[in-house]
């Protein structure tokens, strides 16, 4: 199975000594993360790599790597098909791209990876077919898709629209949502609360104590696990007791503008709520022997970190695949003991649950434009469009249920007439 890795990168330009050319390493142009895709033979993909060098010298490393991601699965697939990854013959059925697209909608439907990594990975291994033809490493000529410009209709701030033309071609997956589900952020559903306890339960019993605790302050706080992997040991310290919830909630500061600072998406910084017990827990596990010994084997600039791997490395790295290794042996070990509350849940799920949760909580006590205020703050939501979605589906849930109530019993009275009858 195809791999990729993260290798450092030295740049190198020739020097002429008496006829021979000797490559020197440019010093200032290494890459110390170059990640680079590897065949289940061993051998590099060097087309690939070759797209992955040109990104890290024009794109953030996070967009590089995203993009690296998405070929891997490529080739993974192509091994699994036995396809080299320039087989376009001439009936169109039988092009890979052509195949990789079905098979993206199939996994997708399916529910095997979300609509937006469908639309997303179709994109970038697309992107990586037109680097190879614009660098001449395929030829323009090959029949690989048809293009067409789509018109994108743009409004700016006073009102004046303009139309943006783009490239597209018959490939390209639609970011289509599930018609008739109520979805949050991300496209994800909360957890039913009978759920989430067994999910604490197993993972306490069959996971790692980092995972566990993981997974405790997603449910517990909503926090998202970029940030979890990213906290550090004095974010714990400097906590301050909500001065509306009193001493058993406690507030922990996110964001650029904290100190220590603790990463967040879209950069946004602000508070979010843990609960004293278990931030109690925390505190103790900071200073237990287990972290300890992690922190010991971590480089200067990670030892501040609440979570280590064992080999002292943060769970937050981008080439760290502990927390994925792990939840995919937490899956495996529920299918096999039956615990059926792990079937499709994801970490980013503990946040939906923690937001639902707070907002039928916050909508029995405050006014609604409170709710909302208090809740995109826990949330560190950067708009209020996101939290309002919330609030749609704390209300239609309600509604559902209480219909499905009315008709269940209305259903079980028609049942019981008819035994009279």
């Amino acid at each position: 199975m195809a791999t990729l890795s993260l290798i450092e990168w030295p740049a190198l330009h020739p020097e002429v000594h008496d006829q021979h050319v000797d490559w020197q390493p440019m010093a200032k142009s290494t890459i110390a993360r170059l990640p680079v895709i590897y065949w289940a033979d061993h051998d590099t993909w060097a087309e690939a790599n070759l797209w992955s060098l040109s990104m890290a010298s024009k794109s953030d490393a996070k967009t590089g790597r995203r993009n690296m991601d998405h070929l891997l699965a490529y080739a993974r697939w192509l091994e699994s098909e036995n396809l080299p990854w320039w087989h376009f013959p001439a009936r169109e059925a039988d092009r890979c791209l052509v195949r990789f697209r079905g098979a993206l909608i199939q996994a997708r439907d399916a529910e095997e990876i979300a609509p937006s990594t469908a639309s997303q990975r179709m994109s970038a291994v697309i992107r990586f077919y037109r680097w190879t033809q614009a660098n001449g490493l395929l030829s323009a000529q090959w029949p690989m898709w048809s293009e067409r410009l789509v018109g994108i209709r743009l409004t700016d701030a006073f009102g004046l629209e303009h139309t943006l033309t783009v490239r597209s071609t018959n490939l390209a997956i639609p970011n289509r949502k599930v018609a008739g589900v109520m979805q949050l952020e991300d496209g994800l559903l909360p957890v039913p609360s009978e759920g989430m306890h067994h999910i604490l339960a197993f993972a306490e019993e069959k996971a790692s104590e980092e995972l566990t605790l993981m997974l405790r302050l997603g449910f517990a706080s909503g926090m998202r696990l970029g940030s979890i992997t990213d906290m550090k040991a004095q974010t714990l310290e400097r906590a301050s007791i909500d001065p509306m919830l009193g001493p058993a909630w406690y507030r922990l500061a996110l964001g650029p503008a904290a100190r220590p600072a603790v990463n967040t998406k879209f950069g946004v910084s602000g508070s979010v709520l843990v609960p004293l017990a278990l931030l109690e827990v925390l505190r103790a596990y900071a200073t237990s022997t287990r972290r300890l010994k992690r922190q010991a084997l971590a480089p200067r600039e990670h030892r501040d970190l609440l979570f280590l791997t064992r080999y002292g490395q943060p769970y937050g790295d981008d080439d760290s695949r502990a927390i994925n290794v792990q939840m995919s042996r937490l899956r495996e070990a529920a299918a096999k003991a039956r615990v059926t509350a792990f079937r499709e849940f994801h970490f980013h799920r503990s946040r939906a649950t923690f937001a639902t949760l707070l907002m039928r909580a916050a909508l029995r006590y405050l006014p609604v434009a409170d709710a909302i205020q208090f809740v995109r703050e826990a949330c560190l939501h950067r708009d209020e469009a996101t939290t309002l979605k919330y609030v749609k589906f704390v209300e239609t849930s309600k509604a559902m249920a209480e219909a499905a109530d009315a008709f269940t019993a209305a259903f079980m009275g028609i049942a019981k007439g008819s035994e009279h009858a």
